[in-house]
C-alpha cells in the first residue's frame, strides 16, 4: 500500500512520525508532503521521515493566504505523482490531495474553530477522526477516539523522556525553570484571534524569573528576549518535549505546547482570545480534571503562574493528575495503524467501526464518549 501523509506544522510531523514509522516497517511505501512552516523541515530530517516540500508559510497570516494558490497547485500534482491509496491529514490541503488521486481521505481534527476548512473538506473526506472531547458534529464519517491528537507521541506507551536534558539545557538538577511559549497566530484558524500583548510578555517574562530561569519560545521573534531576564529556547526542537516534561511551569498563548504540558505532568497556564465559554473541548476537559489554567484575565495569569511555581508540591500533584487522566486514552498511532488496514473498507464505502479505539459520532451529534459533567473553569466561566 501507498500512503500520503501531510504535516502543515511540526506538531503534525510528531503526532504521524511514529506511524510512517511503523507502516514503512510493514514493508508499505510512505510519503509526507510538509509545509516549510516553523521548525517542520527540521523535525521531519531529525526522525529521518520521507518528505516533500509543497511550499512554505511564514509566521504572519497575510503569507499563507498569498501562498495558498501556489500551495493547492503543488499538491494536486504531487498527489497525482505519486499514486497513494490512502491520504491521511488536516482540512483542505489532504482532502485535495485524496480528490485529485481518487482516494480515500482520513482528516484528524481537534479545532472545532476552522469553519471554513471543515466546509472546503468535508464533501472530498471519506473519515474524521476526533478526539472525544471535539464540540461538533461532522456528519456520518465522524469517528472519535478517547484521547487527544498529541497522545500519539506522548502517551505513556509512546514517550520516554530523556534523562540528560537538564544538561543539555545548563540548568541545576534541582533548579526550577520555566518555559513561556509565544505563538504568532499566523494560522487559518487564528484569524482575529491574539494573545500577550508585547507589554505584557514583557511582564510575564520578569516575574517568572524572579522564582525561575525562564526559557522563552518566541514563533514570532516579536520580542528580544536579549533584552529581558530570560533565556531564548534556542536548541534544537526536537528536545522541547524532553525540556517541556522537566520543566516547572509552562505559561502560553498558544495551543499545542498547553495539551502536550498538561500530558507530560507540568502545570500549564494558558491564556489567549480562545479562552472563554466557547472555548475549544480538549481545554476544558484538561482543566476539568485539574491539569490546565485557561485564563483570559492578565493579572489573574501571573498570580496562577508565580503561585505554581512558589508551590512545593506542584510537580507530584500535577504527575498524579496526569497519570490519572491517561489512564484510560488510547495511544493515537496505535488507531491511525489500524484506519491504514482497514483502507479497504473506506474505498467500498464499509465504516470504520472495526477499528480498536474508534467510535462513531452519534448521527444527531452526541458523543459516543461523554466527556464530563457541567463545571466551573478556573476563570470563572461556566460550561
Amino acid at each position: 500500500m501507498k500512503y500520503l501523509f501531510f504535516t502543515n506544522t511540526p506538531a503534525q510531523v510528531h503526532q504521524y512520525r511514529r506511524a510512517v514509522a511503523r507502516l514503512l516497517d510493514r514493508g508499505h511505501e510512505v510519503l509526507v508532503l510538509a509545509r516549510d512552516y516553523g521548525c517542520t523541515e527540521a523535525l521531519l530530517d531529525y526522525y529521518d521521515v520521507p518528505y516533500r516540500l509543497y511550499g512554505r508559510a511564514e509566521t504572519a497570516k497575510s503569507s499563507l493566504f498569498r501562498e495558498l494558490p501556489k500551495h493547492y497547485a503543488r499538491i494536486a500534482v504531487e498527489a497525482l505523482r505519486y499514486g497513494p491509496d490512502c491520504v491521511f491529514g488536516r482540512g483542505s490541503y489532504a482532502a485535495l490531495a485524496g480528490a485529485a488521486a481518487r482516494a480515500p481521505v482520513v482528516l484528524i481534527d481537534d479545532s472545532e474553530t476552522t469553519h471554513l476548512d471543515h466546509a472546503l473538506s468535508k464533501p472530498l473526506t471519506d473519515a474524521f477522526l476526533t478526539p472525544h472531547t471535539f464540540e461538533k458534529n461532522l456528519g456520518a464519517d465522524h469517528y472519535e477516539f478517547r484521547g487527544f491528537t498529541e497522545l500519539a507521541y506522548l502517551h505513556p506507551d509512546a514517550y520516554e523522556p530523556a534523562s540528560e536534558i537538564r544538561e543539555e539545557l545548563g540548568v541545576g538538577e534541582d533548579e526550577p525553570y520555566a518555559i513561556v511559549r509565544f505563538n504568532a497566530f499566523g494560522s487559518h484558524h487564528d484569524v482575529g484571534q491574539a494573545g500577550f500583548s508585547p507589554e505584557k510578555r514583557r511582564r510575564l517574562v520578569e516575574a517568572l524569573a524572579e522564582r525561575a530561569t525562564v526559557f522563552v519560545s518566541d514563533e514570532g521573534d516579536d520580542l528580544n528576549v536579549a533584552e529581558t531576564p530570560a533565556r531564548p529556547f534556542d536548541f534544537h526542537p526536537a528536545l522541547l518535549h524532553d525540556a517541556l516534561a522537566e520543566a516547572d511551569l509552562l505559561v502560553a498563548d498558544t495551543q499545542t505546547m498547553v495539551t502536550e504540558a498538561a500530558l507530560l505532568g507540568t502545570p500549564a497556564v494558558r491564556s489567549n482570545s480562545f479562552v472563554g465559554d466557547d472555548d475549544m473541548g480538549n481545554f476544558v476537559a484538561l482543566e476539568r480534571h485539574g491539569l490546565v489554567y485557561n485564563l483570559r484575565e492578565f493579572d489573574a495569569v501571573l498570580d496562577a503562574a508565580t503561585d505554581l511555581l512558589d508551590d512545593e508540591d506542584a510537580d507530584e500533584r500535577w504527575r498524579n493528575l496526569r497519570d490519572g487522566f491517561v489512564a484510560d486514552k488510547v495511544n493515537l498511532t496505535e488507531v491511525l495503524l489500524g484506519v491504514a488496514e482497514n483502507v479497504g473498507a473506506l474505498e467500498r464505502g464499509y465504516a470504520l467501526d472495526r477499528v480498536e479505539g474508534l467510535t462513531r459520532r452519534g448521527t444527531d451529534g452526541s458523543r459516543a464518549v461523554a466527556p464530563g459533567p457541567e463545571t466551573v473553569r478556573s476563570d470563572g466561566g461556566r460550561r
